[in-house]
Parts: structure tokens; C-alpha cells; sequence
């Protein structure tokens, strides 16, 4: 993106910490980034790294302990509970399970208008019309499923109609929390190839969670990589899965199953436990496991910098070299 493009998402310094008894879990520490109109910013990284809390906080599910949220230049964080039920309107979170973030109770009509019913946009015919093009949107046929319960569904049907009930106040940002991870994988593929064709039909903008590479690449175009509540590594999408610069990548990468039996592959062992989030290692969190790590990493905070176009990396040792 061009230096003078505004980002539609930004995120700075963003923190999120939670109690245990007297010791404190910092599950996010001060983590930035962009996401610009069109964007689909893929966040991965292990089980425990940060990353769903991050789109938590990121709509204020989760309250940050310090940072700022911005959605087009309007800051989610600070405001009030009338005033962010408002600007909320324009940054929706599809969840992980999409079986219990439906209300069992209520038909997939109701469930869908929702939001329209809530802030009195639409009444009548015109909201009957607009649940009725979202669940076509998403490959519902509204006569069939409207009147029925989440409970008659399957995983990936009740993804798509969590995703209808999303859209129909027309968000500009939405962010995707691991939504394939409790599919099938036909499923998977179908759901994935579905919210591509929203982005382009209604022009989303899109933080896409997961833990799963490959997905990840197919659908992003840039990535983010995420250890123990850091960043680690920024980059386009082909660039970062082409020459990772930062270890933990490497190591990430190195991790995925090749289909191509008699394609060589080079694997990255990592030594060690991964440690407490509780009590995190001191200057780089990923030094007692990093198979390049020197006396600087346990003295200083690596931060993010750029060695390559749109390529930053936290590391003191990277590969590439700027």
C-alpha cells in the first residue's frame, strides 16, 4: 500500500493483560499493525500465542489493558458503552464454533436480523428482504432454512448463517477467529472460497485468525506471525512463505506436511519448552528456543523493523539483512 493510503484498521501498542490470583498473564504486549480497505491480513501462530484475544480486543470483546484501536480513523478504545455499540456496527468477529455462537432458541430468520431489529433499520418487507439476500448470499435457500433452528444444521451451514447475521449491517472491517478450524476440510474449502466472494461483492476488509499455514496463505495478502503475545514477522503473503526472515516462522513453516513425497524439505528443530506466559523470558520471548539466539536476545527487546519492501521482522539475527 502506498504511504499517503490511510489504513481502514489500526492497531497500536495494543495490550492485553488478565489476572490469575496475585500474578499477572500479559496474553497480548504491545503488538501494532494496519489493515488497509480491500486487506486481508492473515494473524497465525501456535496454540496460546495471542491471537484470538487480539481480535477480541480488537472489537472490545476483550477490554485491552492499554493501546489504541482505530477504525477508519474513529478510535474504538476510550469510548463509552452507547457510543462503541455504534461504532461497533462497522467491525463485525466471526467465531471459532459456530454451532454455540447461535442462539438455540431462535430461528435463523430472527437470528440473522438480529442487528437490523436491534438498531430499527429495516421493518416490514424490507427486512424480510434483506435477511433473504443475505442468506442467499452466503448458499441458503431462505425458504428452506428460515424458519428452522441452528440445531437442524450442520457446522458449515451455521458458519454460513453466522456469517449472514455479519454482514447484514454491512460492516466495513470483520474479523475471522480460526471460522474453518471445526470444519470439515471439503467444508473448509467451500467456506473459505465463499467469504472471498463477499470480500469482492461487498468490498470487506478482513483480519483472518488461524493456526493453519496453508490456509492462511491462500487467502491473505499479507501475514502477521504471533509468539507468546509479540509479533514476530510482517510480510506479503508470497515473500514470508518464500524467505521467512525471522526463526519462529522458519520453524513454523518448516512444520507443514508437503503433499509431494519425493519434494525435499528442510525442518527447523526447536529446543526446548515453550515458556510460561506467566513469567516470559526477558528481552526476545522466543531467545529460549531460538536455535540463533546470542547474549543480546536476553537483553533487548527486538522490535519490528523493515529489511525488505512491506517486509518487517522483530529479530536481532534475521536471515535477510537489511
Amino acid at each position: 500500500m502506498s504511504a499517503e493510503t490511510a489504513p481502514l484498521l489500526s492497531v497500536k501498542d495494543l495490550t492485553v493483560s488478565f489476572k490469575k490470583g496475585r500474578q499477572v498473564v500479559q496474553a497480548v504486549a504491545g503488538i501494532s499493525f494496519d489493515v488497509y480497505e480491500g486487506e486481508t491480513l492473515g494473524l497465525v501462530g501456535e496454540s496460546g500465542c495471542g491471537k484470538s484475544t487480539t481480535g477480541r480486543a480488537i472489537v472490545r470483546i476483550e477490554e485491552p489493558t492499554s493501546g489504541e484501536v482505530l477504525v477508519a480513523g474513529k478510535r474504538l478504545t476510550g469510548l463509552g458503552r452507547g457510543e462503541l455499540r455504534r461504532a461497533r456496527t462497522s467491525i463485525q468477529m466471526i467465531f471459532q464454533d459456530p454451532v454455540s455462537s447461535l442462539n438455540p432458541r431462535r430461528r435463523v430468520n430472527d437470528i440473522v436480523a438480529e442487528p437490523i431489529d436491534i438498531w430499527k433499520t429495516e421493518t416490514g418487507d424490507q427486512r424480510a428482504a434483506t435477511v433473504r439476500e443475505m442468506l442467499e448470499a452466503v448458499g441458503l435457500d431462505p425458504d428452506v432454512a428460515g424458519d428452522r433452528y441452528p440445531r437442524e444444521f450442520s457446522g458449515g451451514q451455521c458458519q454460513r448463517i453466522s456469517i449472514a447475521r455479519a454482514l447484514v449491517m454491512k460492516p466495513k472491517v470483520l474479523i475471522c477467529d480460526e471460522m474453518v478450524s471445526a470444519l470439515d476440510v471439503s467444508v473448509q474449502a467451500q467456506i473459505l472460497n465463499l467469504v472471498e466472494d463477499l470480500k469482492a461483492k461487498y468490498g470487506l476488509t478482513l483480519v483472518f485468525i488461524a493456526h493453519d499455514l496453508a490456509v492462511v496463505k491462500n487467502v491473505s495478502d499479507r501475514v502477521a506471525v504471533m509468539y507468546l503475545g509479540r509479533l514476530c514477522e510482517v510480510a506479503p503473503s508470497d515473500d514470508l512463505y518464500a524467505l521467512p526472515a525471522h526463526p519462529y516462522t522458519q520453524a513454523l513453516l518448516s512444520a507443514v506436511v508437503e503433499p509431494d513425497p519425493e519434494k525435499a524439505t528442510t525442518h527447523v528443530t526447536l529446543t526446548g519448552e515453550p515458556p510460561s506466559p506467566i513469567n516470559p523470558p526477558t528481552g526476545c520471548r522466543f531467545r529460549t528456543r531460538c536455535p540463533s539466539a546470542q547474549e543480546r536476545c536476553s537483553s533487548e527487546v527486538p522490535e519490528l523493523r523493515e529489511i525488505a519492501p512491506r517486509h518487517q521482522v522483530a529479530c536481532h539475527f534475521p536471515t535477510l539483512r537489511p
